[in-house]
């Protein structure tokens, strides 16, 4: 059973790992691309310690992520920008808002009725295949 931070961290280190394998990254000189990485690498960190700063940060990373190497977006799972909101929803289709909205819905509801949630299954259920998690 997987629980819903248990993913998320799970897609943060996938992506941070995809990120690393790319020369842009692997073989960096410039102090902003490592810059970069190790403010991502403690996103990474902060999240899977619960540290609130985690959202905000990870927001500000991704929206960095985006401006600065559009060419990595791909590397990364819709649902990260989900997960990060505010700015980065600008980034997201209304379709895909819709269908991470619903999965919240849906999560709520089940929790509130005290049923076990397996967010990975949820997940899948709501926005089958359509929604690439990057693994």
């Amino acid at each position: 059973m997987t629980d819903r931070h248990s993913f998320h961290l799970n897609l943060l280190k996938i992506a941070y790992n995809n990120l690393i394998q790319q020369p842009t990254f692997k073989d960096a000189e410039a102090s902003e691309e490592l810059e970069f990485l190790d403010q991502f690498a403690a996103v990474v960190d902060d999240f899977e310690h619960h540290r609130p700063e985690a959202y905000e940060d990870g927001q500000t990373l991704l929206v960095r992520l985006v401006r600065g190497y559009p060419q990595f977006v791909p590397l990364l799972a819709r649902d990260l920008f989900w997960l990060f909101g505010g700015e980065c929803l600008h980034f997201m289709s209304d379709e895909e808002i819709e269908q991470f909205q619903q999965l919240d819905e849906t999560q709520a509801e089940l929790e509130a009725s005290n049923n076990p949630v397996d967010y990975l299954s949820l997940r899948q259920s709501i926005l089958g295949d359509a929604s690439d998690t990057r693994h």
